[in-house]
């Protein structure tokens, strides 16, 4: 099947590039091209963090509703999406090439797999070939260096989890791209129980004592407010992994992004 591409001229030029959401800004960051404007600005800063957006990115709005004005005057050379987010595609392949990364599109590939392919397909229309294959072997040497040094925890399981109130985590496990990761870094995930599509389950933090003293693994961001809560509840207090103190938090990290996501995290876990 042929793929349309960006015209070479423009390409070369850094094609204007729309993004609706954090993880398309990520991937097409992570190919070398900054977004003229990406939905939800201040949440990519507070939980994505990296790849790095430039200065001059405008804010699009809600990722559940970005913004079609500021686009049409924008008139970029394509609009990045990714699938999941319950966006109807007409309105915004009127304005300009839509393309929709599909890292969680229930096909039965892993996520860090998906990212694979999903990095050299939009390379292929961004004209970017060369970049989509330094980021798939630049993050293969991550985690490889990442693993070298975690070599002596293989067998120490771990949970990771991200904490939005005092009563309940979002912990992560089979189908996300942190079991796969830690799956190449050679960890243990101690939380074995089900998980949704994204890969994640909700649950309240009683529940946690299922993974004993297994170390924990806390995403930020989290809110101040609901960090004194947590501080100050029993129900955090009682479980193993706090009453050890076995509890460490990293900085943020997208769950539900691609390489650069996976790379990052792999590195953070090296870095604790």
């Amino acid at each position: 099947m042929l793929v349309a591409q960006i015209p070479v001229a423009r390409a070369a030029n850094r094609p204007r590039v729309a993004c609706l959401e954090w993880a398309s800004a990520e991937l097409v960051v992570s190919l070398g091209i900054q977004p003229v404007a990406v939905a939800d600005l201040k949440g990519y800063h507070d939980w994505v963090v990296a790849p790095r957006l430039s200065d001059d990115c405008l804010d699009l709005g809600s990722r559940g509703e970005p913004n079609l004005e500021v686009l049409l005057k924008l008139n970029p050379d394509m609009i990045v999406s990714a699938h999941g987010y319950g966006l109807e595609g007409g309105p915004f392949a009127k304005i300009a090439p839509l393309h929709t990364v599909a890292l969680y599109d229930g096909t039965g590939g892993t996520p860090y797999g998906q990212a694979e392919s999903e990095t050299l397909r939009l390379a292929e229309r961004l004209g970017r070939e060369m970049q989509a294959r330094e980021v798939i072997e630049n993050t293969a040497a991550t985690i490889s260096r990442a693993k070298k040094t975690l070599a002596d925890q293989g067998s120490s399981p771990l949970a990771v989890v991200s904490m939005f109130d005092d009563r309940h985590v979002r912990v992560y496990g089979r189908s996300s791209l942190f079991q796969d990761v830690l799956n190449r870094l050679g960890l243990i995930n101690a939380w074995t129980g089900e998980t949704g599509s994204w890969g994640f389950s909700t649950m309240g933090i009683e529940e946690l004592v299922a993974i004993g003293n297994a170390r924990l693994i806390s995403l930020d961001p989290i809110p101040p407010h609901v960090k004194v809560r947590i501080e100050q509840s029993t129900l955090w207090k009682s479980l193993p992994c706090v009453r050890t103190g076995n509890v460490t938090t990293i900085p943020p990290v997208w769950p539900f992004g691609g390489l650069a996501a996976a790379a990052r995290f792999a590195t953070l876990l090296a870095q604790t």
